[in-house]
C-alpha cells in the first residue's frame, strides 16, 4: 500500500487512484521515465532555492501562466536579481498527459476552491450547491491544470480595451505579444500573418483524434459555418483545437519558459513558499517587499524595485485585500489596516456554460475510459507522443457561434462550443464526476450512461454580463476566501445560454453525427426539472441552473482603466493606483473578460508587462531607443493614483 502515497505525490486525487486500475498510474509513470528520461534534456525540473537573499530587483508572486513568463523575460537582463516564489511544488510526470487533465483537479496541485452557494440561480444539482473551482498551486499554475486549449478570444476584445481607456492594449499591440511567445508546430497555421515560431511556448493540434472531432467539424460545415482557425483573421466557425502541448504532452508555462531558463544565475525560484503579505509602506504607500512561509520559518524578503503580483485572479484579489488594499468598508471589518482603497475583488468574470447536454451513440468511437486505459495506449503515448493519452483533456473540437442576441455580420459571437468525445459517465462516474462536482441526486441522470459511448458540447457565455466578487472570510490568510460567483445575476446571460443550448442540440441533428447513431440523452429528465415543460426553454433554463459548467476563466477583480474609472485598480500599465512599486500581472486586470479561453491572453499580458516593467526601469534590449536607469524614488513620484479617490 506504500504506492499510493506515492501516487498522491505525483499531483492526483486519493478519488483519482480509486477510479483506474491499480496498475494504470504506476505503469504510466515507469514507461515515461524509461522512454523520455535523459540526462541532457533542457525540459528538466527546476530547483529550489536552498537560501534567499535579503533582497531582490524585482519579487514575482505566483509561478503561474502569468509569473513564470514575467521571470523568464525580466531575467533576461543579468543584473537584475528576481526571486520567483510558488506556494506550490513542480509538476509531475501524470499532469503532463494531456487526456488526464481532469484527474489532477482536488490533488496537491489544486488550491481546491468552491463557490459559495446561489440558492434559485446556479450549481443546483452539484454538492452542497457549490461549483467546484480548481486554481492551479504548482509551478505552471493552471496551465498545469487546463485542458491546454490554446485560445487567443476576439480581436474586437482587445479594441474595446483601448476604446475603455487603456493605450498600446489594441488587438494589433495584443498580437504581436501572443505572436512573441508562440511556436506554433503547424506548418498551414504558422505560415499566416497571425502566427510564429520560435517562442518559447508551443502550440500545435493533438496528434491523435476520434472519428467524432472530424464529425463535429464535419456538423459546423453542414451547418454554415467555416471551418477556420479561430485564431486567426475570422473567429466565428469550427475547428480542431490548437493545444499548448509538446510531443504529444502537456506544455505548462513552467516547462516553456522557466525550465529552458533554470540556469541563469539571477533567477530565485522558492518553491512550497506561501506569501502572506506584501508590504507596503505606511508613509510613501510604496511596496517594499513580502513576508513568506517556507517550511517552519516566516521571513521578510526586499525588493529594490518592484513586487509583481501574478498569483491569479483568486489569489491576487486575497493577498491584495490582505496587504490592506481593498474595499475600505470591507478591510475595516476584518480589523485589517488600509493603504490605498480601491474595489479589488469586484468585477469578477468567468466563462461558464451548462455540462448537461449529453448524446449517445451506437459505433464505438468515443473516449470512453476502458478504452484508453490499456498497455497498448501507454506505449503510444511514451514512446511515440501519440495515441488517446494525449487528446486535450477529451476536448476534440471548438466553435464560435452567434444566437440572435448578438450582430451577425460583425464576426462577434457571443457563444463558444467545447466538444468532449465522453461525458461525466465516460469513466462510470469515478473522477469526472467529482471533478465536476455532480451530486448524488444529478448523477441519477447518468448513471444509465457509465462506461457507454457517448459526445457531450458544452455551450459557454462568452460575455456574460454578470458579475461576482472576491471577499475575504478573515485576516488569516491560510483562509480560503468567499467566492460570490454571481452566475446569472444579470438576465440576458441565462437567455443567450438557452440559444446556445437550442443551436448545439440542431448540431447533433445533422447527416454528420446521426450517421454515428447520435441520439441526444432524454430518457432520463434532469433532476429539479422534472415540472417543468420538458424540451423547452424553461426546460433548458432549469437544465442549465442545475448543471452549471465553470471553465476555469476567473479574471477581472483588479480592473484595468483610466484613473476617473470608479472600477478600477490598476492603470494601462498595470500599475496599482496610488501604491507605487507594485503591479498586477495576470487575467486580475482584464476590463471585461475575452472571448474564448483565457490561458493564452494571459501568456500575452505577461508578456506585455515583462516589456513595460523594462521600459520603465532601463532593462530593455531595443538599439533603437535609448533607454534611462530609474531610481526607486524616480518610480515613487510618477506614479499613477485615481481621481478623486484617494485615501490616505
Amino acid at each position: 500500500m506504500a504506492l499510493l502515497p506515492s501516487l498522491v505525490i505525483s499531483g492526483l486525487s486519493p478519488t483519482a487512484l480509486v477510479a483506474t486500475g491499480i496498475w494504470f498510474f504506476p505503469f504510466l509513470i515507469a514507461s515515461i521515465s524509461y522512454y523520455q528520461y535523459s540526462e541532457n534534456n533542457p525540459e528538466r525540473k527546476v530547483k529550489d532555492t536552498g537560501k534567499l537573499l535579503k533582497s531582490y530587483d524585482f519579487i514575482i508572486i505566483g509561478a503561474g501562466s502569468a509569473g513564470s513568463v514575467v521571470a523568464n523575460r525580466l531575467t533576461e537582463n543579468p543584473n537584475w536579481k528576481v526571486l520567483l516564489i510558488e506556494a506550490g511544488g513542480d509538476e509531475t510526470e501524470i499532469s503532463d498527459v494531456p487526456a488526464l487533465a481532469a484527474y489532477l483537479q482536488l490533488g496537491r496541485m489544486d488550491w481546491k476552491y468552491k463557490t459559495e452557494p446561489q440558492p434559485g440561480r446556479a450549481c443546483l444539482g452539484h454538492t452542497d450547491q457549490r461549483c467546484n473551482w480548481p486554481r492551479g498551486k504548482v509551478l505552471g499554475g493552471s496551465s498545469v491544470l487546463n485542458y491546454m486549449l490554446y485560445v487567443r478570444g476576439n480581436r474586437k476584445d482587445y479594441d474595446d480595451w483601448e476604446a475603455q481607456g487603456n493605450p498600446g492594449w489594441g488587438y494589433k499591440d495584443a498580437l504581436r505579444y501572443f505572436k512573441k511567445s508562440e511556436d506554433n508546430r503547424n506548418p498551414y497555421l504558422a505560415a499566416t500573418p497571425y502566427h510564429s515560431t520560435g517562442g518559447y511556448m508551443t502550440v500545435q493540434e493533438a496528434p491523435w483524434r476520434t472519428p467524432l472531432a472530424t464529425a463535429f467539424v464535419e456538423a459546423g460545415v453542414e451547418m454554415g459555418y467555416e471551418n477556420r482557425d479561430g485564431n486567426g483573421e475570422f473567429q466565428t466557425g469550427f475547428m480542431i483545437p490548437q493545444g499548448t502541448i509538446r510531443r504529444g504532452s502537456r506544455c505548462s508555462t513552467s516547462k516553456a519558459f522557466l525550465r529552458p531558463v533554470r540556469h541563469r544565475p539571477n533567477l530565485h525560484i522558492a518553491i512550497n513558499s506561501h506569501v502572506l503579505k506584501i508590504l507596503i509602506d505606511n508613509k510613501s504607500k510604496a511596496a517594499f517587499g513580502v513576508r513568506v512561509k517556507r517550511g517552519d520559518a516566516v521571513y521578510t524578503v526586499l525588493a529594490r524595485k518592484e513586487v509583481i503580483l501574478s498569483a491569479g485572479t483568486l489569489n491576487s484579489a486575497q493577498l491584495l485585500m490582505l496587504s490592506g488594499v481593498g474595499p475600505a468598508d470591507h478591510l475595516a471589518q476584518l480589523g485589517i489596516p488600509l493603504h490605498r482603497d480601491l474595489p479589488v475583488g469586484e468585477n469578477l468574470q468567468d466563462h461558464y456554460g451548462t455540462g448537461a447536454l449529453t448524446f449517445t451513440l451506437d459505433q464505438p468511437v468515443s473516449l470512453v475510459q476502458t478504452r484508453y486505459e490499456n498497455i497498448p495506449s501507454v506505449l503510444k503515448y511514451a514512446v511515440f507522443g501519440s495515441g488517446p493519452l494525449t487528446v486535450l483533456g477529451g476536448v476534440e473540437g471548438l466553435a464560435w457561434v452567434p444566437t440572435k442576441f448578438t450582430n451577425r455580420s460583425t464576426d462577434h459571437p457571443d457563444i463558444e462550443f467545447h466538444f468532449v468525445s465522453g461525458s461525466p459517465a465516460s469513466d462510470g462516474g469515478r473522477q469526472i464526476r467529482k471533478a465536476h462536482g455532480i451530486s448524488d441526486t444529478m448523477w441519477q441522470m447518468y448513471r444509465p450512461l457509465a462506461y457507454r459511448d457517448t459526445w457531450s458540447v458544452i455551450p459557454m457565455l462568452l460575455r456574460p454580463k454578470s458579475r461576482g466578487t472576491v471577499r475575504l472570510r478573515s485576516s488569516n490568510p491560510y483562509d480560503k476566501p468567499i467566492f460570490n460567483a454571481g452566475y446569472f445575476t444579470h438576465p440576458e446571460d441565462i437567455k443567450v445560454l438557452v440559444e446556445g443550448v437550442k443551436i448545439a442540440l440542431a448540431m447533433a441533428q445533422t447527416k454528420a453525427f446521426t450517421r454515428l447513431g447520435s441520439k441526444f440523452w432524454d430518457e432520463i429528465p434532469m433532476p429539479g426539472c422534472e415540472d417543468t415543460n420538458l424540451w423547452s426553454d424553461e426546460y433548458w433554463t432549469c437544465l442549465s441552473r442545475q448543471y452549471t459548467a465553470t471553465i476555469y476563466h476567473y479574471s477581472g477583480i483588479a480592473k484595468m482603466g483610466p484613473p476617473t474609472d470608479p472600477q478600477s485598480v490598476v492603470n494601462h500599465q498595470l500599475k496599482v493606483y496610488g501604491v507605487p512599486r507594485l503591479r498586477v500581472i495576470d487575467a486580475s486586470i482584464m476590463p471585461t473578460i475575452v472571448s474564448g479561453n483565457t490561458n493564452a491572453p494571459v501568456i500575452m499580458i505577461a508578456e506585455k508587462g515583462a516589456d513595460m516593467i523594462k521600459a520603465d526601469w532601463g532593462g530593455g534590449y531595443d538599439d533603437s531607443r535609448v533607454r534611462r536607469r530609474r531610481r526607486s524614488s524616480d518610480q515613487v513620484g510618477s506614479w499613477p493614483c485615481k481621481l478623486n479617490t484617494e485615501h490616505e
